[in-house]
């Protein structure tokens, strides 16, 4: 059963996206909702993210939405370490003090501003032994940043029953192509 759930995946630049309110965002949050509410049926109760630009918040809006029909669904926000929104633009801090106002659970793994990158893998690990599973939006074949923590998921599962749930280019496709049928058939 899972009961927590760490969630990653694209930060929104690696998509080319530079609005919070990006067309293509709905359809990601729409993926990310599908798979949410199956395992909500299942005793869902914490979802984990780290507050990065992209899929993490887009998945917080997600949970805030699925709230109002699940109410004991908890948001945790566990950032790598301390102030990491400081180089932030004002919208994108703006987006991510809106998420922190609302989530269940503010901490970070690192007590300290950023100091070396070892600080996201010491926050990687963090995530993966403290979830159940992990929903990933990530592709093989578009390599970016959420190719380090499936890596390190991957070798998790050597030793561990740890569900991998990913979100691929292909699923969004299926989604975007659900979408527009629903259209057609309003």
């Amino acid at each position: 059963m899972i009961k927590v759930i760490a969630i990653s995946g694209y930060k929104a630049f690696e998509l080319g996206i530079f609005k919070k309110d990006h067309p293509s965002a709905t359809f990601i949050k729409a993926a990310i909702k599908k798979d949410l509410i199956t395992m909500l049926d299942d005793g869902l109760e914490w979802v984990l993210i780290s507050g990065q630009l992209g899929t993490e918040l887009w998945a917080a809006e997600v949970v805030f939405e699925l709230q109002l029909d699940y109410p004991d669904l908890k948001l945790a926000v566990i950032t790598p370490f301390l102030k990491q929104e400081d180089s932030w633009n004002e919208t994108n801090k703006e987006w991510y003090a809106t998420v922190l106002a609302q989530a269940d659970f503010i901490d970070s793994v690192s007590k300290k501003g950023y100091e070396k990158p070892l600080q996201f893998r010491v926050k990687n690990q963090f995530f993966i032994e403290k979830s159940d599973a992990i929903l990933l939006f990530y592709d093989q074949e578009k390599e970016g940043s959420p190719k380090y923590i499936y890596e390190m998921a991957t070798q998790y599962q050597n030793n561990h029953a740890y569900p991998i749930h990913l979100i691929t280019f292909y699923d969004l496709q299926s989604i975007v192509e659900e979408e527009e049928q629903k259209r057609m058939d309003f």
